[in-house]
């Protein structure tokens, strides 16, 4: 029990704080006076500065056998952690300018490396841009530098918004018909068709009595605003009857 005390309290010494103090060193000097209650107590400490004493400072390289160096031991040694690299290389872009689109984009950016996809969102009716699109690096360390490089950039009075999405949070459906051409619907070209679309009679007669309550509608507001008008007659409303014919019996 005097050999394990002694050892913890060299331990807790600051001069010993880097070295270990083998029990066999410390058993060659017997203490003595060691007993119960205070005066043992005193004696022990009085032992302890003794000993202490004892073994001045000295580095790891001419410490003796006796002491075990801290410093150097590979059980103490925190492994290595290296730096994770990411793997994101889908950019989102916001604020994308008029008139910078899949060509302009794509001859932009890839001066920086190879581009694998690239998508503007755009209006399913009419085609035009929303202004925000999608862009995809074969490279993820070319991601990072454009991120870092074209975020807050201004290009035609607009501070393009780049940021790198996470691939978890990359939405399947992202790429879907990423490569599609989109051709705007040319709704004069449908309605000139739908006006000039040859009609039945019975369509033809619905559209005359449409016009018809038009026109009644039109000349109450005239007269309601106090205009003395002639509104003129709406040709083609009155559709002759069509003729009977009589085919002789043979």
């Amino acid at each position: 029990m005097g050999s394990e005390r002694l050892l913890c309290q060299i331990m807790s010494n600051g001069r010993f704080g880097l070295y270990w103090v083998s029990v066999f060193s410390i058993h060659q000097q017997p203490l003595k006076g060691l007993s119960n209650g205070s005066e043992g107590e005193k004696e022990s400490k009085k032992n302890i500065r003794k000993t202490s004493s004892q073994f001045p400072y000295s580095d790891s390289k001419t410490a003796s056998v006796d002491f075990l160096p801290l410093e150097g031991d590979p059980s103490r040694e925190l492994p290595e952690t290296k730096p994770q690299q990411s793997k994101a290389t889908v950019l989102y872009i916001g604020r994308i300018p008029h008139g910078f689109y899949e060509k302009e984009m794509e001859a932009y950016f890839k001066q920086f490396g190879a581009i694998k996809r690239l998508r503007i969102a755009r209006n399913k009716k009419t085609g035009k841009s929303k202004h925000f699109g999608f862009i995809e690096f074969e490279n993820p360390q070319v991601a990072e530098v454009v991120a870092d490089c074209m975020h807050n950039y201004l290009l035609f009075e607009h501070l393009l918004q780049v940021h790198i999405i996470p691939p978890e949070h990359v939405h399947p459906k992202l790429w879907r018909g990423f490569n599609y051409k989109y051709k705007p619907v040319d709704y004069v070209q449908i309605e000139r068709q739908r006006h000039n679309k040859v009609r039945t009679l019975e369509e033809h007669k619905k559209l005359v009595e449409k016009i018809l309550k038009q026109d009644v509608r039109r000349r109450k507001r005239i007269e309601a605003a106090g205009i003395d008008y002639e509104c003129p007659e709406i040709v083609g409303s009155v559709q002759p009857a069509p003729k009977k014919i009589k085919f002789d019996e043979d």
